[in-house]
C-alpha cells in the first residue's frame, strides 16, 4: 500500500526543467530595470543625463507601485496558473525595454520604472516564489530556492557579460574622452539585445513550463477569504521574515555600488567598472547553489543568521576606508566577503517559509504580504544610497553607505536569531492537522 502511494504520489512532482525555465525567467524579467543599471552603474547615469539621487528616485517609484503590485499581486498567485502570469510579465517587461532604448526624458523614465514596478511585481513576484516552493517540495526547500537564487545570479551574470561584451563592441571611441551619443549608441543595442532575450524567455514559459494538471489543480484556490489571510497574519513567522527581508534586501540594494565603487574610489575605467560587476553577478549562483544544498542538510534558519554575520562583518571592512590604495585582488576578496552573506541571505530567507509553518497553498498570498514590508528598500534604499553618495563624494561617501548596511545586517541578524530559536527545528507539514 505504501509503495503504491509513492508510486501514485512521484507523477505529481515538477520536472526539473520547470525550475531551469523559473530561474531563466525570474533574472530576465529583472535585467532592464535593475540588471543593467548595476553592471553599468556608471554609463547608465551619464547616457541618461543622471546623478545618483535622480536614479534613486526612478528607484522609488518603482517601489511604491511595487508596494501595492505586492499585496494585490499575492492572491493572484494563488488563484492561476503560475507560467500564465511569469509570462505575460515577460513580454509586458520587454516592451518597456523599447521605450527605455529611446533615452526618454526624466519624467518619462520615472513613469517606465513604475510600469516595471507592476510587470515585474503584480504579475511575477509571487507566482514565481510559489513556483519555487512547488518544486522544492517537503524536503528540499533549501535547494529549491538556493538553485533559484544561484540560478539567477548565473543568468544576470551572463547577461551582463553579454552586456559589456556588446556594448564594448559598439562602442567605437576611446571610453575615457567618448562623447554622450557615441556612450548611448552602444548602449542602445545593450538595451534592445536585452528586450529581445526577454521576449524569447516569455515564448519558452507559456509554452513549457508546465505542472502535471493534478498538481496544479492542488495547488490553486477558489477564493482567498479573509480569514485565511488572517490565519497568515497570526504567523510569527511573517513578521520576522518582513524584518529579515528588508534588512537583506537593503544589502541586496547596496551591491549595486560596487561598480561605481570601483570608479570613484579605485580609479577604473567603464568597462573594468562593469567587469566588477559582473564577477560579483558569477558569485551569486555559486554561494546560492552551495548555501542551499548544504543548508537542507541542516537547517536553513541558522545559514540565515550566520549570513547576516558576514554581510556585517564585509560592510564593516568597506566602512572602515581599509579598501583604497589597495590591491586589485584585495578589493575583489572583499566584495566577496560582503557577497557571500548578502547571497547566503537572499537564497534562504523564502527557503524558510516551510519551518515556519506557512501553509502551502496560501503562500502567494503570504509572499504579498511579507513583501509589503520586505522590500520597502525598492522605496528608500536608492535615494538614501544617492544621497549619502552625492553629499560627500568619494570614499567617504562610499563608507557611510557601508555603514548604513552593517546597521541592516545587525537588526537582520537579531530577527534571524529569534526565527532560529522559534522554528530551528525541521518542520514536515504532513504533522498539521488544519
Amino acid at each position: 500500500m505504501d509503495s503504491d502511494s509513492r508510486q501514485m504520489k512521484q507523477p505529481e512532482k515538477a520536472p526539473w526543467y520547470y525550475l531551469l525555465l523559473l530561474i531563466l525567467a525570474g533574472e530576465s524579467v529583472f535585467i532592464l530595470p535593475f540588471v543593467l543599471q548595476r553592471v553599468f552603474r556608471p554609463t547608465v547615469l551619464k547616457v541618461f543625463e543622471l546623478d545618483n539621487v535622480s536614479l534613486g528616485l526612478c528607484f522609488s517609484v518603482y517601489g511604491f507601485v511595487a508596494l501595492v503590485s505586492y499585496l494585490l499581486g499575492g492572491p493572484l498567485a494563488d488563484k492561476f496558473q503560475p507560467r500564465k502570469l511569469i509570462a505575460i510579465a515577460l513580454w509586458m517587461t520587454a516592451l518597456g525595454g523599447l521605450v527605455f532604448a529611446t533615452f526618454p526624458s526624466y519624467f518619462v523614465l520615472q513613469v517606465l520604472y513604475g510600469y516595471w514596478g507592476f510587470t515585474t511585481i503584480f504579475l511575477f513576484w509571487s507566482p514565481m516564489i510559489k513556483a519555487t516552493r512547488v518544486w522544492g517540495g517537503k524536503g528540499s526547500q533549501g535547494k529549491a530556492f538556493g538553485l533559484l537564487d544561484g540560478g539567477r545570479g548565473l543568468v544576470g551574470a551572463l547577461f551582463g557579460t553579454l552586456g559589456v561584451l556588446v556594448f564594448s563592441f559598439f562602442m567605437t571611441a576611446n571610453l575615457e574622452v567618448a562623447t554622450l551619443e557615441e556612450s548611448r549608441f552602444a548602449f542602445r543595442y545593450v538595451i534592445l539585445t536585452s528586450s529581445g532575450i526577454v521576449s524569447v524567455v516569455g515564448v519558452l514559459v507559456w509554452f513549457f513550463m508546465r505542472l502535471p494538471e493534478s498538481l496544479e489543480k492542488e495547488i490553486i484556490v477558489e477564493k482567498i477569504t479573509v480569514s485565511q489571510i488572517k490565519e497568515v497574519l497570526r504567523l510569527p513567522s511573517v513578521l520576522l521574515l518582513m524584518i529579515i527581508i528588508l534588512c537583506a534586501y537593503v544589502g541586496y540594494k547596496i551591491t549595486d555600488i560596487f561598480s561605481l565603487y570601483a570608479q570613484d574610489v579605485m580609479l577604473l575605467d567603464e568597462v573594468a567598472s562593469a567587469e566588477v560587476g559582473t564577477i560579483l553577478l558569477f558569485a551569486r549562483p555559486v554561494v546560492g547553489v552551495l548555501i542551499g544544498v548544504v543548508a537542507d542538510r541542516s537547517r536553513p534558519s541558522l545559514f540565515l543568521f550566520l549570513g547576516f554575520i558576514i554581510a556585517l562583518v564585509g560592510s564593516l571592512v568597506f566602512a572602515s576606508g581599509m579598501v583604497i590604495n589597495v590591491s586589485y585582488f584585495f578589493f575583489l576578496f572583499s566584495i566577496l566577503i560582503v557577497a557571500l552573506g548578502v547571497y547566503a541571505i537572499r537564497s534562504l530567507y523564502f527557503a524558510v517559509m516551510q519551518s515556519g509553518r506557512i501553509p502551502l497553498v496560501l503562500t502567494g498570498t503570504a509572499v504579498g504580504i511579507i513583501s509589503l514590508i520586505g522590500y520597502t528598500p525598492d522605496i528608500f534604499a536608492g535615494p538614501a544610497m544617492g544621497y549619502l553618495l552625492d553629499a560627500s563624494p568619494g570614499l567617504k561617501g562610499h563608507q557611510h553607505v557601508f555603514y548604513m548596511l552593517a546597521a541592516f545586517s545587525f537588526i537582520g541578524g537579531i530577527a534571524a536569531f529569534r526565527y532560529f530559536q522559534l522554528y530551528g527545528k525541521p518542520f514536515n507539514e504532513n504533522s498539521k492537522t488544519s
